[in-house]
């Protein structure tokens, strides 16, 4: 369609972008000018007006009849070579508005309660660069109406997660987070281009027969691209399963899932906008926006269901055993990521958007919260430290409440109809069939465990934080988990660059020092934060209680998200909240705030104390991840640095370089043998002429009569 009246979606793009420069080129000057409140409302203002003009944009979409809402916008020549034509466009449609409100609604948010969290960094304009820069990167990954544009916007996530997560970098653990998170997701990103580069190959099939010459635009790709897969299911499954690992690493499914429960290491406005609104949903849009190639393809439907219940019921059980606030938010969200992938896999996207939008509201709430707790509590994010602080937080106690009971799926939360919507896709076992096998059905009754399990440790978190008989931080030991805010030093101040260990000895002795003012004492009382950090979190709890109701209301999110640029074909058509269904889900919910609340309605069980040799081998081994991540990481870098040796001593010494020292023996024998004759003499020079021409005559005599015996004289 036209794209008049949608030029100003390159606005939205733009002003995350013009933050970014503004804060990088001259964000210290301004500071030191106009001081940091200024700075902060420059990095939150151009979120905002990306937003407010995302709504208007969205609103005139919705105006338009079902069939017309796929808008491309063109912004002018970019890549030619020969007939391939790929030009700067975006697409505006109802998948990427909705990703767009996300991102800039949700981002401008955390950006305003970031200018409160971190108002005591000295590196406030590094901090708010990397933050604009990361909302640019998504809105690109988004709106990018091809291939090309998807995976520039896709690297450009992964390296501002890499810059977030590793902030305050001269903290070995965050070093290692940040790098951890950035190898994991290379993982990912392999698969997707090697998706991406089959997928090109297979339009080259049919590209002469293609109209116009932007093939690998949306609009006219995933027409060409159905009508080569729906008869070649193989070659759908290759690059469906490819297109997945690509999405698993963004969106961390198991086994790609261990770069997120690290990336902690950030700060909590990082967590919150990686978790609710950018990096993790990219994995859903991909499978959305890809979705053709999914529907041709029901083993790989299959296999992602498969992979997400796995994923949202491993994840859930780990959760039991974290006692750091923000592992447990953490582990939360690999689980619910594994909700998404189940809707996906079960052939109703829809659906899993629709819980990408609500998962938005109350994990970004739920972030918010944690890091409002930690920001009153000293630094401290361990709970066995925490106790009763309800009555010294009532707002962040009143708003995490709503979240917990959002993410538990309480009725008409926000958080039950989205997951009422994904169980009932599932359990309908219509698309993800391998050879009659229904595995939608089980991975329905999976999410329902799930679902029971998601109530109960999120019942934990509430009664350990906010609740129970006792302020533990006034007889918990000296002992602080905190949250690194160690001070980032220009290359000049290090002591050392050549030794990496001296190199973050010393800045973890400067870290230290900085945070000679934190700590909990026996004394300590824990206050609410101020204006700039509950606002957003008395939103966010709206948008958690309200927001799923809104979007359901007469099919409105589904008959919004229906319209895809291509008809699917095998759409599932379910009512996922039958009385049923609805009966089960809401048992489940109750049974593990119910669970929860005997468990933890006096504090901390001596069993989950903090002498840690007291607790169960369950617990323990829940907290270490059943022992996966260290199996992981073990084998990667025990085991890869063998595979490496092993390679070099067998391949790279033995076969590269036994080829290239075989030539050189050759070389020197053949020499000193040749050398022998290199004697000077003229006559012998001479005389081996002579054996020369008489042996070619002689050769030439005998071949000719040879040749004339043979033809007869012919």
């Amino acid at each position: 369609m036209e794209s008049n009246g949608f030029n100003l979606i390159w606005l939205v793009l733009a002003l995350p972008l013009l933050g970014f420069l503004l804060q990088a080129l001259a964000g210290q000057r301004i500071e030191k000018a106009v001081g940091r409140r200024t700075l902060g409302a420059l990095a939150v203002a151009p979120i905002a007006l990306s937003f407010l003009i995302a709504v208007f944009l969205t609103q005139r979409l919705a105006g338009l009849a079902p069939g017309d809402r796929n808008v491309v916008v063109w912004g002018g020549e970019w890549i030619r070579i020969s007939q391939l034509n790929i030009p700067f466009e975006a697409i505006v449609d109802p998948l990427s508005m909705t990703m767009v409100l996300i991102i800039t609604g949700i981002g401008a948010l955390i950006h305003l309660y970031a200018t409160g969290y971190m108002s005591e960094e000295r590196e406030y304009a590094r901090f708010f660069t990397y933050l604009n820069l990361f909302i640019a990167s998504m809105l690109i990954l988004v709106l990018g109406n091809n291939l090309v544009l998807l995976f520039i916007g896709w690297e450009g996530v992964g390296l501002c997660s890499y810059l977030l997560i590793g902030f305050w970098y001269t903290d070995l653990a965050n070093a290692k987070a940040a790098n951890k998170a950035f190898i994991v997701n290379r993982i990912g990103d392999w698969s997707l281009t090697l998706g991406l580069f089959l997928i090109v190959a297979a339009l080259a099939t049919v590209f002469p027969k293609v109209s116009g010459d932007r093939i690998l635009s949306f609009d006219t790709m995933l027409p060409a691209l159905q009508s080569i897969l729906k008869d070649n299911p193989a070659l759908a499954t290759g690059i469906a399963l490819l297109l997945f690992g690509g999405a698993a690493g963004k969106s961390a499914q198991f086994p790609l899932y261990v770069w997120l429960p690290d990336a902690m290491a950030g700060p909590t406005p990082v967590s919150a906008l990686i978790h609710a609104a950018t990096m993790v949903t990219s994995g859903v849009v991909l499978l959305n926006r890809m979705h053709v190639v999914f529907e041709c393809s029901p083993v790989a439907s299959a296999i992602v269901c498969a992979i997400g219940a796995f994923t949202a019921l491993f994840a859930a059980l780990i959760a039991f055993g974290q006692t750091d606030i923000k592992k447990v938010l953490a582990y939360s969200t690999v689980s619910q990521l594994g909700f998404m992938f189940i809707g996906c896999g079960a052939g109703a996207y829809w659906t899993g958007m629709f819980h990408v939008t609500t998962h938005a509201f109350f994990k970004a709430l739920l972030f918010l919260g944690a890091g409002a707790v930690i920001h009153a509590m000293a630094h401290e994010q361990d709970m066995r430290r925490y106790g009763k602080l309800a009555k010294y937080l009532p707002i962040t106690f009143g708003t995490m409440l709503v979240g917990a009971l959002a993410i538990s799926g309480f009725p008409l939360m926000s958080g039950f109809f989205s997951k009422e919507a994904i169980l009932g896709a599932a359990l309908a076992g219509t698309h993800a069939q391998v050879d009659g096998f229904a595995i939608g059905e089980w991975a329905g009754l999976v999410g329902l465990v799930v679902a029971g399990l998601t109530a109960l440790y999120m019942t934990r978190l509430t009664f350990l934080t906010f609740l129970g008989n006792e302020e533990r931080w006034r007889t918990a030991p000296a002992e602080i988990h905190h949250e690194s805010h160690a001070v980032a030093f220009g290359v000049s101040e290090l002591l050392d660059l050549s030794d990496p260990h001296g190199f973050y000895k010393t800045m973890d002795s400067q870290a230290e020092e900085d945070h000679a003012h934190h700590g909990l004492t026996s004394d300590h009382t824990p206050h609410e934060v101020g204006p700039s950090m509950w606002i957003p979190l008395v939103v966010l709890a709206a948008l958690s209680v309200f927001g799923g109701f809104l979007l359901q209301s007469n099919g409105m999110f589904e008959h919004w998200l229906q319209p895809m640029p291509l008809p699917v074909l095998g759409e599932v058509r379910t009512e996922p909240t039958t009385i049923n269904l609805t009966m089960y889900s809401l048992i489940a919910a109750f049974a593990g705030m119910i669970l929860g609340a005997i468990f933890y309605y006096r504090g901390l069980p001596a069993n989950q104390g903090l002498d840690e040799t007291k607790w169960t081998p369950l617990r323990l081994w829940q907290r270490n991840q059943f022992g996966f991540d260290q199996g992981v990481t073990t084998l990667a870098v025990e085991g890869g640095g063998d595979l490496g040796r092993s390679l070099w001593h067998w391949i790279d010494n033995g076969v590269i370089d036994g080829f290239v020292r075989g030539i050189a023996l050759v070389a020197t024998v053949s020499g000193g043998v040749l050398r022998q004759i290199q004697t000077g003499s003229v006559r012998l020079y001479a005389l081996v002429m002579l054996v020369g021409v008489v042996g070619f005559l002689s050769y030439f005599l005998v071949a000719s009569h040879l040749a004339i015996a043979v033809t007869g004289g012919r």
